[in-house]
């Protein structure tokens, strides 16, 4: 996915930037990129962070860094920031994206005499799709406003112009834009964690499909939030770091509340509960609360050099991450029984790897609480998984080998109360290999979240979508 981070202020504002970008490092693996704005000139730098963090990568550069405003980003797609000239002026441009629709809209540029400059193995860039769409407007507003007609997907972008920032939130709130105010400066994020350590403080959420024009004196309003909201549930369950807020909702209390309520009805005794970090932590922690059972660390997370195994590109190198990143806490695990609460299983390769690392390690027996129901569809919005086929989801080829096909009777599987729903939890809990595997509902994600559904995107989960959204094969 990605994350991105800009800051206007009345004093230089490297520091700010380099740092608020540093803390979006959680949100993609493969690219980096900052730039600044000073008297007319803009200074950029953008680095592979395939094999580095980025704090490595960008300290070299920070003297090249001048002026009061800048923006950054971390990214799982192309190269960016991007710089443009046109007629509506000078800008650099960030985007957290994807759009389903590309072919489509670059063929559809390209028949209109448009150009593209930026190619990565031969395809385009997407932000430079993005500005392309952009400079066909009379105005800024009016060019972004061509962009949530034309992209299927999702699309936030942070614009640094020679008069600031503009921020412009998703057309559907997908994506979260928030913007922080300190003295002499304001901000604008993905992770309202990333400014905090800096002196600011959360000002304004973003609304979907709204645009600002953000200062060192405050921000103004271009464009009035929509209605129509549906920002991703998955922001919660795994993306989020734990000490941010979302629409004013804090992550690491909805895991907690998720937590709380499966722990509720618990009726499997064991020995202790531990999270499988770090996603799992705070679920943990509301586990134990609720089933008074006691909170311990069955495995622990090496940091210093590996990465989040979602995010890899290639299915081995994700494997082997983890691995290798979780150690198991062998003197706790001999001769016990746990639950181990996580946030999600994908093609449940990582978990059944991990499994069998602790039933080495002596474990007496293994039950797997799960935060989010079963994923029984890729996510089309916000590029969450680096499935390429539905196939890749364990849920799915659970189903087809209990129906022969992954879509009969689907709608039958998304009901936690059908005894079909039931032989499909376990069909994947004999794949990973634990005693037993329980998985949230829906309506208890909902509830710990605390929007209401139509407000929550959960298409991974169910297949529901905005009205307007075109669904993608696979």
């Amino acid at each position: 996915m990605g994350g991105f981070f800009g800051v206007v202020s009345k004093q230089a504002c490297v520091y700010d930037l380099f740092y608020g970008v540093d803390y979006h490092s959680h949100l993609g693996t493969r690219r980096a990129g900052m730039v600044t704005y000073h008297n007319g000139e803009f200074a950029r730098s953008i680095h592979s962070i395939a094999r580095g963090y980025f704090r490595n990568k960008f300290e070299p550069d920070l003297d090249k860094f001048v002026g009061n405003s800048g923006i950054g980003v971390i990214s799982d797609t192309d190269s960016q920031p991007l710089l443009f000239n046109s007629h509506l002026g000078k800008f650099a441009l960030v985007t957290v994206a994807r759009i389903n629709n590309l072919k489509e809209l670059e063929k559809e540029l390209i028949e209109k005499g448009i150009h593209f400059s930026e190619l990565s193995s031969t395809q385009i860039n997407q932000t430079e799709l993005i500005a392309l769409l952009i400079m066909q407007g009379k105005t800024i507003e009016e060019g972004i406003q061509n962009v949530y007609n034309h992209v299927e997907g999702s699309c936030s972008m942070l614009l640094l112009t020679e008069n600031g920032i503009i921020a412009a939130r998703d057309k559907y709130g997908r994506t979260p834009i928030v913007i922080g105010k300190r003295n002499n400066a304001f901000c604008a994020a993905f992770e309202s964690c990333s400014y905090q350590n800096l002196g600011f403080e959360t000002e304004y959420f973003l609304g979907p499909a709204e645009i600002v024009h953000i200062t060192a004196e405050g921000f103004t309003q271009l464009k009035k939030p929509a209605e129509k909201l549906q920002i991703c549930s998955f922001l919660w369950v795994y993306y989020g770091y734990p000490v941010t807020d979302y629409e004013g909702i804090s992550v690491d209390q909805v895991r907690f509340r998720i937590g709380s309520q499966m722990g509720a009805t618990e009726a499997t005794e064991v020995d202790f509960v531990s999270p499988i970090p770090d996603s799992g932590i705070g679920m943990a922690m509301g586990y134990a609360e609720s089933t008074h059972m006691p909170y311990r660390t069955g495995v622990v997370k090496y940091t210093p050099t590996w990465p989040r195994s979602f995010t890899p590109p290639n299915q081995e190198m994700r494997e082997l991450v983890a691995k290798m990143k979780l150690i198991a806490n062998k003197a706790l695990l001999k001769g016990h029984s746990a639950i181990f609460c996580d946030d999600s299983i994908v093609r449940g390769t990582q978990l059944r790897d991990n499994v069998e690392i602790l039933y080495n390690c002596g474990a007496k027996g293994i039950h797997v609480r799960i935060s989010a129901p079963p994923l029984l569809f890729p996510c089309e919005f916000i590029n969450f998984s680096a499935s390429k086929s539905k196939m890749e989801l364990i849920a799915l080829r659970c189903i087809e080998e209990l129906e022969g096909s992954p879509e009969k009777n689907l709608e039958l599987y998304l009901d936690s109360s059908t005894p079909q729903y039931e032989k499909m939890v376990e069909c994947i809990r004999k794949k990973v290999g634990v005693d037993s595997l329980k998985f949230s509902t829906m309506d208890n994600l909902v509830k710990a979240i605390g929007l209401p559904k139509e407000r929550i995107c959960t298409h991974c989960f169910d297949g529901s979508s905005c009205g307007g959204c075109k669904s993608i094969e696979n």
